[in-house]
């Protein structure tokens, strides 16, 4: 992608990642835009001093912008950000899956709504502060032009000639990488989006921003999600749903006995232990959530594990040259036109080695080689060659069968 005199809208949260990244593409000559989002209404209670999304956020993003000599703009997603995310995370709860508000955020909002104001400003290209790597490429060589260069459709594939296409891979700095978090981008979002830290580790991120004299160089990164004041859910659940919106239900253990009752479904996440009823001699786990019947279902610890799972709303990236699973796609129960992978079921996970086979509508069965623990419904799982990121889904659930 050419860099000259490209202009760049640049997501600014306030903390250290952002702010370099904007000084880091400046500094490769790109005429830089700083965007951040407004993403509270007035009266949420998550409207904290130190969120991404609060006040101080867009005052430390505005002083930055101000060091670098860069124009700065707040835009309001509010209303958007409440309907495509935070609807989504409560509705997921509800429907007895665990969410991943961040994949949703980057998908729907900072590389979806955002866009719209990225055009009305004249700029090529969205850029963050994510640690991964994203190359765009041409296949048999080449330029691979701008943002807006065509992507051609139907059956081309990656090795055709002129075929304009962007890899995502893993940021090298393995303690930060956050390619998981992108995997639901598609080729247009990914092809004008840029990812200057990619190559970089969080000490030189932190050292460059020492050497800039930026106040935010020591400042602490989020870790939660930044909508959920003091990561406790619950207690936002209540809040944003209403306590009428949570129904009884029962807990079971898998040999069909009843437990106690509980509160609501959505209070429980798959390999969950605190919280639930004592009186056994064995830690317990939440091991599935049935939302039809309402009901919890506790076990120990090895009906957790886990070594075959599938899952939905995929999206193939075109290095796995999987252009249509509704096509290409085998039958279930037929074991063959599968490749192997490294698959990530959560972000914190180190991936394991696993047979992908594409089915069709946009799904796919992952035989993990190691049985693995709490494979969660509602959870991404990220399908990578390597650093390369392939493609990924959404963990469907896997029923418990219990004696009735």
């Amino acid at each position: 992608m050419s860099r000259k005199k490209q202009r760049v809208l640049l997501g600014m949260s306030g903390g250290v990642d952002s702010s370099v990244a904007g000084y880091l593409l400046r500094e490769q000559g790109y005429d830089v835009i700083g965007v951040t989002m407004k993403v509270w209404p007035q009266d949420c209670i998550s409207r904290a001093e130190d969120k991404c999304c609060g006040p101080q956020a867009i005052a430390d993003a505005r002083g930055v912008a101000h060091s670098l000599g860069i124009p700065h703009y707040v835009v309001d997603e509010a209303d958007q950000f409440d309907r495509l995310v935070i609807d989504y995370f409560s509705s997921e709860y509800q429907a007895g899956r665990t969410p991943n508000p961040c994949v949703i955020c980057n998908e729907k909002i900072k590389f979806g709504n955002l866009w719209s104001k990225a055009a009305a400003l004249g700029c090529d290209c969205i850029a963050t502060g994510h640690y991964a790597i994203i190359e765009h490429s041409v296949a048999g060589g080449g330029d691979p032009g701008g943002a807006d260069a065509p992507i051609k459709s139907g059956s081309a594939g990656i090795t055709d000639p002129g075929y304009n296409y962007a890899v995502l891979r893993k940021g090298i700095d393995p303690r930060k990488d956050q390619s998981y978090f992108l995997f639901s981008l598609r080729q247009p979002q990914l092809r004008r989006a840029l990812t200057p830290l990619g190559k970089m580790t969080k000490p030189q991120i932190r050292e460059i921003a020492h050497s800039l004299g930026l106040k935010v160089a020591d400042k602490l990164d989020s870790q939660e999600i930044c909508f959920v004041p003091g990561n406790d859910y619950k207690a936002f659940l209540r809040s944003h749903l209403g306590e009428n919106e949570f129904v009884r239900g029962e807990i079971y253990d898998v040999d069909g006995n009843f437990v106690a009752e509980h509160s609501g479904i959505e209070f429980f996440t798959i390999g969950q232990r605190k919280g639930l009823p004592g009186g056994s001699l064995r830690p317990r786990y939440v091991v599935d959530l049935d939302p039809e019947t309402n009901r919890v279902i506790i076990g120990d610890a090895e009906n957790l594990v886990c070594d075959e799972f599938e899952i939905d709303r995929v999206n193939w990236h075109p290095a796995a040259g999987v252009t249509d699973p509704g096509y290409n796609a085998v039958a279930a129960d037929v074991d063959r036109g599968s490749f192997k992978a490294t698959v990530k079921i959560r972000y914190s996970h180190p991936g394991t080695p696993a047979s992908v086979t594409p089915l069709e509508n946009n799904r796919a069965r992952i035989h993990l080689h190691e049985p693995q623990r709490a494979v969660t419904p509602g959870q991404a799982a990220v399908i990578y060659d390597s650093d390369m990121v392939l493609g990924g889904g959404w963990i469907c659930r896997r029923e418990v069968t219990v004696p009735a």
